[in-house]
């Protein structure tokens, strides 16, 4: 080799120490983490939240019920009027408070003063008919009673002729000739005559009795007449009121739609009266019904009073479901049964104090959510308790 050559020194090469060998249990130990203490602590939080929830659940549908569906009701009066005509003054603003009997608004009367005005000149005429069917009356029955005289003196002289035919009869026979046979024959003629007149004296007796009832018949039914207008005037003057559209009741005007100049006709709406008299109607399911008795306390939420808790009690239950009185109720006698649970409105009243103090805030048609709590007494073993 060359001396340019470098020489390498041969070293030892280190042997890293061996490690102990461990056991396949000590080995596991050795790589397992320990657990955190915070996570632990917020599984904890979450299952006693997660109890808490199912206990508070469990207690509230146990011993409460509620329901979102239930609304304020109240008795909305429509307003309409009795018969046409033109609207000439309105009395009222939306939203008014009125009280029953208060004008609402006025109608046009021009109609009915001459309808009125027709009524009594027709009664004012058949009246005269009336008293001239008295004159006629008073006439035949004076007709009359000179017939019934006229009937009398023919009776008198026929009893006259009688006796002269009877005279004339005895003093001219086949054993006496007093007088001669045309005396005899005259006396005979003078009693037929008289007979005959009595006979045409009394048929005038009746002609003239009979005017006096159709007289008194046609002034009947002219009587008759003139109460039909008499009736007629009434009901004119009744239509007359009528021009005058009142409230029924009272409360606050709503909905309103008649105007200065408008025609109307009968039935027509013109506004609404909504009384300050409310009440909540709850559509509980039947489920819900086993617990709740007429009496017992409810807490209302009313969405337009935030915040505040207003009292009611249960006052009655509907008699049929809200489905049976649907326009187009369910078919379940059909094969494609399906079992839905029905919902059955109840009347909740509320307490005389909050509806005093929320008047005018409680308004129909808003919706509420109510609670009951089924631990209350029956309002019966309440009052028995409280003797």
């Amino acid at each position: 080799m060359s001396q340019s050559q470098a020489t390498v020194e041969q070293r030892p090469t280190a042997v890293p120490p061996v490690a102990p060998v461990l056991s396949a249990p000590a080995a596991a130990a050795a790589g397992k983490t320990p657990p955190n203490k915070r996570v632990l602590a917020v599984v904890a939080l979450i299952a006693l939240a997660a109890i808490g929830a199912g206990g508070r659940m469990w207690y509230r549908g146990h011993y409460f019920v509620e329901t979102e569906n239930a609304y304020v009701t109240g008795h909305v009066h429509p307003l309409s009027a009795r018969i046409p005509g033109v609207v000439t003054r309105v009395l009222v603003e939306d939203n008014q408070e009125v009280k029953a009997g208060d004008v609402i608004a006025e109608l046009d009367p021009a109609d009915q003063h001459v309808k009125i005005e027709q009524i009594e000149a027709q009664i004012a005429s058949v009246q005269q008919q009336v008293e001239q069917a008295d004159a006629q009356i008073a006439q035949a029955r004076a007709q009359a009673s000179a017939a019934k005289a006229q009937v009398a003196q023919a009776q008198a002289q026929l009893v006259r002729a009688q006796q002269d035919a009877a005279r004339m009869g005895q003093l001219y026979n086949d054993q006496m000739k007093a007088v001669s046979k045309a005396e005899v024959d005259a006396a005979t003629a003078a009693r037929a005559s008289a007979t005959a007149d009595v006979a045409a004296r009394s048929n005038n007796a009746s002609a003239a009795q009979a005017q006096i009832g159709a007289a008194t018949s046609a002034r009947d039914v002219l009587k008759a007449q003139v109460r039909v207008l008499q009736a007629q005037l009434k009901d004119a003057n009744q239509q007359l009121g009528y021009n005058q559209i009142v409230a029924p009741v009272s409360g606050r005007v709503g909905k309103r739609s008649v105007e200065v100049g408008a025609r109307i006709q009968p039935g027509q709406q013109l506004a609404a009266i909504v009384e300050d008299l409310v009440w909540v109607t709850a559509n509980f399911k039947e489920t819900q019904l086993a617990g709740l008795q007429p009496g017992q306390r409810v807490k209302i939420d009313v969405d337009a009073l935030p915040g505040k808790e207003l009292v009611g009690r249960v006052d009655s239950f509907s008699p049929a479901s809200g489905n049976q009185f649907a326009l187009l109720p369910a078919d379940n006698a059909t094969g494609n049964f399906t079992k839905i649970v029905q919902r059955v409105p109840v009347k909740i009243t509320f307490d005389p104090a909050d509806l005093k103090k929320y008047a005018g805030r409680l308004v129909p048609g808003m919706s509420t959510v109510v609670e009951i709590d089924l631990r209350q007494k029956a309002p019966q073993a309440a009052a028995v308790a409280a003797k």
